[in-house]
């Protein structure tokens, strides 16, 4: 009754006014028992399974950091899981060739190896779950199910989904457990770029670009700059003073 005044009464968490207006703070704290916040593992594994309340664990930020529990990226971490197993299927039926994987898989998957590595060094082990996400997206684009490729892969995840990964390694025909499986070597040579895209500068101004061999040469460069048609409507008619080609990062007009 409103009528009524009441003392007013608060304490750290709440109070209540002589209106009888209840306010509640809120505050961002580690689970713990004496904080009445605690989530049990058991319901999250029992709808989620182990695999993904694990990786959700060390996606949620650096594990030395306090964080706010919240379920609601644990979805993301699921879809990912499922995404990735998928790669292995087709349907019901388990898909995995011994099909030569082309260089921009490759590419991935060496890319995503020295990420994790780098990032298990550092303990950081919520950019590496994000690197198996970028990973599988990218595989994922370019419709890969090579053995070359995902048996690597399924390696890395071990320490991450360690479930998962024993039910695919088992699944790609090895007797023992993907544990005991070397980590995959990195080889630098296969992230490099088979191109690169330069920019054309005319009088020290962007005018156009153009993509060429990573490891082309001046002259050829310089043919192939000449030759586009945006860089000889900007020429208009006139032979340049000079070419300047800097390997690897652009190509300069002097008229």
């Amino acid at each position: 009754d409103k009528a009524r005044k009441l003392p007013q009464f608060s304490n750290d968490n709440f109070k209540i006014d002589a209106e009888c207006k209840y306010t509640c703070s809120c505050e961002v704290e580690k689970m713990s028992k004496s904080k009445l916040n605690v989530v049990n593992p058991d319901d999250i594994v029992a709808e989620y399974g182990a695999d993904c309340f694990r990786m959700f664990e060390m996606f949620l930020g650096p594990i030395t950091d306090a964080k706010p529990w919240n379920t609601k990226g644990i979805t993301g971490v699921s879809g990912f899981l499922r995404k990735f197993w998928s790669m292995f299927y087709d349907g019901d039926q388990f898909a995995v060739t011994n099909e030569e994987p082309t260089r921009d898989e490759l590419r991935v998957l060496h890319n995503c190896i020295k990420k994790v590595t780098d990032d298990i060094e550092r303990m950081s082990m919520n950019t590496c779950v994000s690197h198996f996400m970028i990973a599988t997206n990218d595989l994922r684009s370019l419709k890969c199910n090579k053995r070359a490729v995902l048996e690597p892969l399924v390696a890395m995840l071990a320490p991450f989904g360690p479930h998962m990964a024993e039910e695919l390694w088992h699944q790609l025909g090895h007797s023992d457990s993907v544990s005991d499986a070397a980590w995959p070597e990195f080889k630098e040579e296969l992230i490099k770029t088979d191109t690169k895209e330069f920019p054309i500068q005319i009088n020290g101004k962007l005018r156009a670009t153009i993509e060429l061999a990573s490891d082309v040469s001046a002259a050829d460069a310089e043919a192939a700059a000449l030759a586009l048609e945006q860089v000889q409507k900007w020429l208009e008619g006139q032979t340049p003073k000079k070419v300047v080609f800097v390997p690897g990062r652009m190509i300069n007009v002097v008229v």
